[in-house]
Order: C-alpha cells, then sequence, then structure tokens
C-alpha cells in the first residue's frame, strides 16, 4: 500500500486552483491529477504554511535521485509558465507532483521510461514565509 503523503496548500492557493480546474472544464489527465492532489490536501492559512512548503509562485530546487542531477523550478499557473526560464506550470506532471511538498519530501511519478524521484532539497522562496500573501 502507497504511504499516505501530506501535502500543505494554502486556502487562496486552493481557490485560485479550483478556479481554474472549473474554467478548463476538461477531462484531461493533468486537470484530474491536479484535482486528486487537492483533494488530498491539509489546507491552511497563508500566514500558518509552514516555510520549506512549496507554494505556488515557489522557487524550489530538486534533486534526481537516479541522476544526482539538480534542477531549479518557480511553480506557476499555466499562463505564466515558460520552461526557457524554469517556471513549470502547476498543471505539468512536475508541477503537481510539486505541490505543497517540503524539503526532504520525494516527489514520484511514472514516465513511459519508467518511475522518475525527485526529491526537494531546498525552498529559496515561498511567497508566505516572505509575506507576500496572494489572497
Amino acid at each position: 500500500m502507497p504511504e499516505l503523503r501530506t501535502i500543505h496548500l494554502t486556502e487562496p492557493d486552493l481557490r485560485r486552483l479550483e478556479r481554474l480546474i472549473a474554467s478548463l472544464r476538461d477531462s484531461r489527465e493533468d486537470l484530474r491529477n491536479l484535482s486528486a492532489e487537492l483533494q488530498i490536501a491539509r489546507v491552511v492559512a497563508p500566514s500558518e504554511v509552514p516555510p520549506d512548503v512549496i507554494t505556488m509562485n515557489s522557487r524550489f530546487r530538486l534533486r534526481d535521485e537516479l541522476t544526482d542531477e539538480e534542477m531549479i523550478y518557480t511553480l506557476v499557473f499555466p499562463d505564466q509558465a515558460n520552461a526557457d526560464e524554469g517556471r513549470i506550470s502547476v498543471l505539468a506532471p512536475i508541477g503537481t507532483a510539486a505541490l505543497g511538498q517540503r524539503v526532504g519530501d520525494v516527489v514520484e511519478w511514472d514516465v513511459p521510461a519508467g518511475r522518475v524521484r525527485l526529491r526537494v532539497e531546498e525552498v529559496y522562496y515561498q511567497p508566505e514565509a516572505s509575506g507576500h500573501y496572494h489572497l
């Protein structure tokens, strides 16, 4: 039985993500995956989110447990995504998997070549920890 993980999500991010899903009104896999993540999230006020959690607009570093490669991303809404700038959409598999994770957590998902395992190494910037609340 897979381990049930706790993901943290702020109330404003939950509302914005629910609106995003509703506005797309589609049965795409990326929307189903994000919706499933929202269902298991521990929802907290922005002032209560732990500072080492990846929230929307957080900048963070991941390390591939197989290759030891490191990557730095900012988690954004789809209209702000830009791979060249390291801005990944919350609807991308890596974005959905990273949402709500804490430093030390392992982000996993299946790809055609096998299972990807990325460890959250550091959260460089989190809006809530910096007092930048998006209400």
